[in-house]
């Protein structure tokens, strides 16, 4: 397996998965999320490919991509009352659904991490949905903790 920066080549399977993570969302938090639909058009993911600040990595094997790790740089350079750090943000992870279970998730997650350190960030971060159980089981085994909690009232 090797993990490399994504490129206009890979949109299509960018597209796939993207469509597996909103049925994860769509089945956790219907009255959220809507069917059918996806997080980012093709042009949409074209442009964030050629955004510096917005690396992909993908996960490929034979060829094939299996999964991805698409993140943004943060900073809130003179922020009445953040500092400076350098985040890296998680936005979305995904393994396809078939080749879950054979460390492809913790591989890109370690990628991002290492990426992270060269370029000189302070974090790493990531949203998780509370729905989503095997998702927050694998962000506490790759050692992340809680850094804030979102809560809602439905009325």
């Amino acid at each position: 397996m090797v993990i490399r920066r994504a490129e206009i080549k890979d949109i299509p399977r960018l597209a796939d998965l993207l469509d597996q993570v909103l049925m994860v969302h769509h089945k956790g938090r219907p009255d959220l999320f809507k069917p059918g639909c996806r997080k980012y058009n093709d042009a949409e993911l074209a442009g964030i490919l050629a955004d510096e600040s917005r690396p992909v990595f993908v996960a490929e094997a034979d060829g094939v991509v299996l999964g991805y790790a698409f993140c943004v740089l943060q900073q809130h350079i003179g922020d009445n009352v953040l500092t400076d750090i350098k985040t890296l943000y998680i936005d979305d992870l995904c393994v396809d659904e078939t080749a879950r279970g054979k460390h492809i998730g913790r591989s890109l997650y370690e990628h991002v991490l290492g990426y992270a350190k060269e370029i000189g960030c302070y974090n790493v971060t990531l949203n998780v949905w509370y729905e989503n159980k095997s998702a927050l089981r694998f962000y506490e085994k790759c050692g992340l903790t809680p850094q804030k909690i979102g809560m809602e009232k439905i009325l």
